[in-house]
């Protein structure tokens, strides 16, 4: 089963940046249940700035995460009061850590998503192995023989 988290950081100042590590706090110090063991992955939906932002002033947020041969460092906003106060993002981040950095501007750039928390990964590796039962149970009954129709003559 997995559950879903609300997850929201403000970037503010110039060079303002935020990790995402849910593994790094593990250490349960807090005394926080941090689900240890649990599968996580970061879904970012929007990136806007703040009504204090400056009129006219560009935003830029990068993100630096682990991509398939290695980190990666990109820009994924462009924001501007007045211009492009909002943009609709889709990125789904399956590694941590993540960081979010204002590599220009001041903000404030609030960045929102959902944090999903999975289930142990031999819960996924049982699912996995039901789904692929059910898909070789539909493909028999795709295979079974169908009746032919006669044609009628006329």
């Amino acid at each position: 089963m997995v559950e879903e988290y609300l997850y929201g950081i403000t970037l503010e100042g110039p060079n303002a940046s935020e990790v995402w590590d849910p593994e790094h706090k593990n250490d349960d110090s807090d005394g926080t249940d941090q689900h240890i063991g649990a599968d996580q992955k970061l879904i970012i939906k929007m990136a806007l700035l703040g009504p204090e932002a400056k009129p006219g002033e560009l935003n830029v947020l990068q993100v630096e995460a682990m991509g398939l041969k290695g980190p990666i460092k990109t820009p994924i906003a462009l924001l501007e009061m007045g211009k492009t106060a909002q943009i609709i993002l889709d990125l789904s981040f399956p590694d941590p850590p993540v960081t979010f950095t204002l590599v220009k501007g001041s903000g404030p750039v609030h960045i929102v998503g959902h944090n999903l928390l999975g289930a142990h990964i031999e819960e996924f590796e049982d699912m996995a192995d039901e789904m692929e039962e059910e898909n070789i149970d539909d493909e028999d009954d795709e295979k079974a023989p169908r009746k032919k129709r006669k044609l009628l003559s006329r």
